[in-house]
């Protein structure tokens, strides 16, 4: 499982046509879309433009509920299939974690207990995705604001785990591992320790803030903050150590900035990913 090279962005509606200009520009190298928000029987024009010019774009799911403990929406999955096939997609994605429990469905991506029972429980859901699914699965870690007591695994361990008994690929997003680092003290160098990192097949890199709270929201509204980047810079040393250079995806979902400054955005990613080994 392989994804595009270089820098990505997110393809939202709200700026298809900044997106467009940032690819042609060079700025971009490939996109990401919300695969909820897409009808594979009518696509959007400017995703056809892209996809005109040879451009991957790869669906990313947010509403398999992967980790939870009902049975898993088949008809969430063959969606997903159906935006793959209609993309010509290489891969797709959600995210390790739950969405819905007794019939109510959460908005929010939920963490899923680091426990054996829920491990056996998401391997199960992943392997029934799997099989529905014309293409390769990827899963990605998410930011937290609470775990779950009781935990029989880390995270590192726990997503490690996962790869070996379904052969998923890893979306591994830095930003949601800062989160994790401030809200959870959870220390990230010991996640990327863990981690079978030949299995990462991309990366995603997303601002975010640090409320009153103290608490730090993953937002994808605001600028990459350093902390992200150093964690970036660590990744891809890692990845270059066992042979792989992952590209790297901007998230972006709210108060879009002007034109200048995504492009802006973007080409840090570039500096940090042109300035990390080339595996040998």
């Amino acid at each position: 499982m392989s994804a595009p090279p270089g820098v990505g962005l997110g393809w939202r509606p709200e700026i298809d046509r900044t997106v467009e200009s940032l690819v042609d520009r060079g700025a971009a190298d490939f996109v990401e879309v919300v695969a909820e928000d897409l009808r594979p029987d009518s696509l959007p024009a400017s995703l056809g433009r892209l996809r005109a010019r040879g451009v991957t774009v790869l669906p990313h799911a947010v509403s398999l509920s992967l980790g939870g403990a009902e049975e898993l929406r088949t008809d969430r999955v063959d969606h997903l299939a159906a935006v793959a096939t209609a993309l010509d997609a290489p891969l797709v994605s959600d995210h390790v974690c739950f969405v819905r429990g007794g019939g109510l469905e959460s908005g929010h991506l939920l963490p899923v207990p680091r426990t054996r029972d829920a491990l056996d429980v998401l391997v199960e859901n992943v392997r029934v995705a799997q099989d529905r699914l014309p293409v390769g699965l990827a899963v990605e870690n998410i930011a937290a604001l609470l775990a779950w007591p009781d935990a029989e695994l880390t995270e590192g361990a726990f997503l490690a785990e996962l790869c070996a008994r379904t052969d998923v690929g890893l979306v591994l997003d830095v930003a949601n591992l800062h989160a994790c680092a401030v809200n959870l003290d959870q220390d990230p160098a010991r996640v990327l320790d863990d981690l079978p990192l030949e299995r990462v097949v991309y990366v995603h890199a997303a601002g975010g803030t640090t409320g009153p709270d103290g608490l730090y929201h993953d937002t994808h509204a605001h600028p990459l903050g350093p902390a992200v980047l150093d964690l970036l810079a660590d990744l891809l040393a890692r990845c270059a150590a066992v042979g792989v250079r992952p590209g790297v995806l901007l998230e972006r979902d709210d108060r879009y900035p002007s034109d200048a400054e995504l492009a802006g955005e973007l080409d840090l990613l570039r500096a940090v990913r042109d300035r990390s080994p080339v595996p040998r």
